[in-house]
């Protein structure tokens, strides 16, 4: 079921989305995936660029190191006490500026990370704000749930990559120019051989970005499936179709699991290569130097300096390589962040409409379905999510040509129509506080009679301080069927025009199901109810049943006159008890 709960919205300077090219840096560029992680990195640029400082520190105090070792070493053959404590001292201040530069820079890679992601968000949550309703029918509920959370998180993962993989670059350009002036081949093998090396996980990275991008994909349907099935949970119930839906999402999730796999392989073999390749290299390195000194061409602390900058050139190199993943995986997370930034609210085709009726002639045209003012009308869903559907179409949460004696509800400015029409489900939050503010109705005598229409009573007898006795947050300490029962009281005490429920009574047991329906219907006199429901209690109390099958209304009259002449519904309000 859909719904709307906006707390907070972006400052102004970020509400602007237009997917054209930004006229100034307080637009995201929507151009291209690439462009708004550029955009992103542009409006963090300080702490982005004091990350890439101390992330080269860090890294080419680090690439200094062995060069100081081996000079050291180098005094002790040439018995200098003077040479040696000068380069005990250097290597200890490298150690120095390696820790500072590690913590700097750390800090900085995380203001950077969660920068990027809050950015994002406060972005995302402008948009679904601008879009309002038809958000959910222009995206896909698990799209959103991924685009809130592996997306963001891999945006600000490239960020905070951002500068080890500058300072491991620029560390192994130090290195070869460092060892330039020790030893040409070694520094031709440097210069050659790490692009070599990066070249060699190069081709990784195109079958890595494609199953990601798979993985992503089949991770946002599951999240809507799953989203789905919770939201119709109570409906699935009263159909008996909760194992065909487990079974299904059981399907579903091999297939993410099998896709996670596929880029797991990938990207294990990735690791792979970033550690047989640079091994590989150091070898070498460690032949050549070996010979060199050997032959006298470089000295023993040349040949402890090379090795040292063989084994620490796997880091850097391994930096690198992992912050060209990460950006894989950013660009995959950016182009979905792009496609939902870049949607434009839809103009409205025709003006607002005046106030809405209060007793007006209800018609669903997709189903067929006609609701007439002031009775109370049960609905029979073939499947929970005919249901669902039909009550999000009447509540306007989805698209729907659903009229109010001939006016479509679209033409309503949103505001006005949820002070008249309320669709109450069995997922309506439950904030925390005093049991009478969440009935939340305009005297205690109303909350009391809302509470009794409900078959509420109950639990203000259960809390200590009875009306004014407080409930923890989504009234988890209340049970099932006394928070569904509150739900309902809420939605009496709102007294709309028209109310449409859906399940009402899923969680409870036949007494007070009963119980309910009689009280629902005293409650509801002269108000239009809609109530979507499997229950033979609340349908043998309803002015009009209508059996929908396949889409459409193929029944309607009276419960104990449909039980005589249908038997697709016989079958169906009757499966629970059979």
């Amino acid at each position: 079921m859909a719904s709307h709960d906006v707390r907070s919205q972006p400052p102004p300077e970020e509400r602007s989305t237009n997917p054209s090219a930004p006229g100034d840096e307080r637009t995201p560029d929507l151009r291209s995936p690439a462009r708004f992680l550029l955009w992103l990195a542009r409006r963090q640029s300080g702490t982005l660029a004091w990350g890439v400082f101390w992330g080269c520190v860090w890294m080419v105090s680090m690439a200094l190191t062995p060069y100081a070792v081996g000079r050291a070493l180098d005094q002790i053959v040439r018995e200098s006490r003077s040479g040696l404590w000068l380069w005990t001292g250097v290597v200890l201040a490298l150690a120095v500026a390696t820790a500072v530069g590690s913590l700097v820079r750390h800090r900085c890679d995380t203001f950077n990370r969660l920068g990027t992601v809050h950015r994002t968000a406060r972005l995302v949550a402008a948009k679904t704000v601008s879009l309002g309703d038809t958000l959910h029918q222009r995206v896909a509920r698990g799209q959103l749930v991924a685009v809130g959370t592996s997306d963001l998180t891999r945006l600000g993962a490239a960020l905070g990559v951002a500068a080890r993989g500058v300072g491991g670059a620029v560390s192994i350009v130090l290195v070869a120019a460092v060892l330039l002036t020790v030893s040409w081949p070694l520094a031709l093998m440097i210069l050659i051989g790490v692009p070599l090396l990066l070249a060699g996980t190069g081709p990784l990275l195109a079958p890595l970005h494609n199953r990601m991008g798979k993985r992503r994909e089949l991770q946002a349907e599951l999240a809507g499936r799953a989203n789905d099935i919770v939201t119709g949970l109570p409906v699935l119930r009263g159909v008996g179709g909760e194992r065909l839906f487990a079974g299904r999402y059981r399907a579903h999730s091999q297939r993410v699991r099998k896709a996670g796999v596929e880029v797991a392989r990938i990207d294990s073999m990735l690791v792979a290569a970033e550690i047989l390749l640079p091994g590989v290299f150091v070898v070498a390195v460690l032949w050549v130097s070996a010979h060199l000194a050997v032959g006298g061409s470089i000295s023993p602390g040349d040949l402890v300096a090379f090795y040292g900058y063989a084994a620490f050139l796997v880091l850097p190199m391994r930096m690198v390589t992992a912050t060209f993943t990460e950006v894989t995986g950013a660009l995959v997370a950016a182009r979905h962040v792009v496609a939902l930034l870049a949607l434009l609210p839809r103009p409205d085709a025709e003006p607002p409409a005046g106030p809405f009726p209060a007793r007006a002639t209800l018609v669903d045209p997709s189903t067929g379905l006609v609701v007439r003012p002031g009775t109370l009308t049960a609905v029979v869903p073939e499947t929970p999510e005919q249901g669902v559907e039909l009550a999000d179409r009447i509540g306007r949460y989805r698209d729907g040509e659903v009229t109010a004696d001939g006016v479509p509800l679209a033409r309503y400015p949103e505001a006005r129509l949820r002070a008249h029409v309320l669709v109450a489900d069995n997922d309506a939050h439950l904030f925390s506080g005093p049991l009478a503010d969440t009935v939340r109705a305009g005297s205690p005598e109303a909350a009391d009679a809302a509470l009794r229409d409900a078959v509420a009573e109950d639990i203000v007898e259960a809390l200590p301080e009875g009306r004014d006795g407080e409930l923890i947050e989504r009234g988890l300490n209340l049970s099932g069927g006394q928070r569904q029962r509150l739900r309902l009281a809420r939605a009496f005490a709102h007294d709309p025009d028209v109310l449409v429920l859906v399940e009402p009574t899923s969680a409870v047991d036949a007494h007070t199901e009963a119980t309910i329906a009689d009280r629902l219907r005293a409650a509801r006199t002269g108000r239009t109810t809609v109530v979507i429901t499997t229950s033979p209690l609340v349908l043998a109390r309803a002015d009009e049943v209508a059996y929908l099958r396949g889409g459409t209304v193929v029944a309607t009259g009276d419960h104990r006159e449909l039980l005589g002449t249908d038997p697709h519904y016989t079958a169906t309000v009757l499966r629970e008890e059979s």
